[in-house]
């Protein structure tokens, strides 16, 4: 780590993300120099785990290994991963940045050859599908891992699994005595992008979620549907393996709810439209393979109104306006069973589906509050998002406008946003961070001035 150099010029990025790549390839492709750090193993972000984009149902692979590139051959970027943000103190242009550095126990001489993997049985819950499946406890993060490097789990280091993993490299990459790091970057500005994490829905307990194997979240459902995700891209009863082809959607499972999230996560209705879609592609015609999709309202804006105006087209799909009472699960066949009220025409339903895909909303990654000497630098909406444009109204508790400390948000850190507004939010960040190391390049500039006279 010794050979990064950082002065107050340079911009810190945190989170590796779409916002926070697309921040730092902005930047830097402007000629700024900036770090990227990321908590996980490896870039991409919740992007990188999803099966198809909406609107236009294409991979994000295409886009992330476009990202990729550009990573790679910008010299002006320099990206840390497993590392996360603990303390930001500082002024705009002058910010000190302590980062954690967690232990990969790879080295960067890693030819991802899979030996390692190869020689070790233990394994660990897959974090890459959520955990619903397992991976060796050495493991290539996904199969477009940036770094492409192994990572060994400290669960088996220590042990006799480590120590085979260790011998099986060809190479000599695996270091078992890596420890914790802590370093201070010097930075001029800092963007947040820090993403979003699913609303926890075990606590929405009438739903059922981890007491019926069959009740999933939306973002578990993507992973399924994926061929190198966690049952091959077959969609399942996680509960007997069998196929499932009447699938509920409940819509709002967190979000709009006083007692989880208040707000709304403005993405969760056009993911089950678009994942509507995916049983004509994995059954076809099959008269059996239907959706219904149980909901407050659809808040679909712009573009999207086209796209749910063909998804109501399609007859696999059925529309119930409803907040769902209840999920019980069937006795005799074990399927789980919906409980509510039709609120067209106010019909009480009790319908039975082989597969509940819960809509979960989105909450920040990152309690922002929690990091010494950052929140009073950056004003926080009642959910925890970033405000963009937050004026100090003067009193001494008042969040100070973090445009004029030079610390700003990105993508769903600072908004429950959809892919394409993340990535405008993040060219706006990047923007806003090049505009603060440019003043103080100009100041020193024309403190040299001044001297050379």
């Amino acid at each position: 780590m010794s050979n990064i150099v950082a002065t107050n010029e340079t911009i810190l990025v945190i989170g590796g993300g779409i916002s926070g790549m697309t921040t730092a390839l902005e930047a830097a492709e402007c000629g700024k120099d900036v770090i990227l750090i990321e908590k996980n193993p490896a870039l991409g972000g919740r992007v990188s785990q999803l099966y198809k984009y909406f609107p236009k149902l294409c991979r994000p692979s295409c886009g992330q290994e476009i990202n990729l590139r550009r990573i790679k051959a910008n010299q002006r970027l320099r990206v840390l991963t497993m590392a996360e943000i603990e303390n930001l103190s500082g002024e705009a242009g002058n910010y000190t940045a302590t980062i954690k550095i967690h232990p990969r126990y790879v080295k960067e001489n890693c030819t991802a050859c899979g030996a390692c993997a190869r020689a070790v049985s233990a394994q660990i819950d897959d974090p890459y599908n959520y955990g619903m499946s397992k991976i060796s406890a050495a493991y290539l993060p996904n199969n477009m891992a940036y770094p492409q490097r192994y990572v060994i789990d400290p669960s088996i280091v220590g042990t006799e699994q480590g120590e085979k993993a260790k011998a099986a490299c060809p190479v000599d990459a695996i270091d078992l005595e890596m420890q914790e790091q802590r370093m201070e970057i010097t930075c001029g500005a800092v963007v947040f992008a820090t993403g979003w994490r699913p609303y926890d829905a075990a606590r929405i307990e009438p739903y059922g979620y981890e007491r019926y194997e069959d009740v999933i979240t939306s973002v578990e459902f993507e992973r399924m549907m994926d061929p190198f995700g966690p049952t091959a891209g077959k969609l399942v009863r996680p509960s007997t393996g069998e196929e499932a082809k009447d699938i509920a959607f409940i819509q709002c499972a967190g979000s709009r709810d006083r007692n989880h999230l208040s707000h709304c996560s403005r993405i969760c209705c056009m993911a089950s439209l678009k994942q509507s879609t995916y049983l004509g592609e994995k059954y076809g015609d099959d008269e059996d393979a239907k959706a219904t999709i149980y909901y407050i309202d659809i808040r679909t804006i712009d573009r999207f109104e086209d796209f749910e105006r063909q998804v109501r087209q399609d007859k696999k799909v059925k529309f119930i306006k409803s907040k769902v009472a209840s999920v019980i699960k069937d006795p005799d066949s074990g399927k789980p069973v919906l409980i509510g009220v039709d609120t067209h025409g106010y019909h009480r339903y009790e319908n039975a589906h082989d597969l509940v895909v819960l809509a979960v909303g989105m909450q920040p990654s990152l309690d922002i509050a929690s990091i010494t000497h950052t929140a009073h630098g950056i004003a926080l909406d009642s959910s925890g998002f970033i405000e963009l444009d937050s004026a100090n109204s003067g009193t001494d508790n008042a969040p100070v406008n973090a445009a004029a400390n030079g610390v700003f948000g990105a993508g769903c850190a600072s908004n429950p946003l959809d892919v394409n507004r993340s990535v405008q939010s993040a060219t706006a960040a990047a923007l806003r961070a090049i505009q603060v190391v440019n003043r103080v390049a100009a100041g020193s500039a024309s403190t040299r001035s001044v001297t050379s006279k």
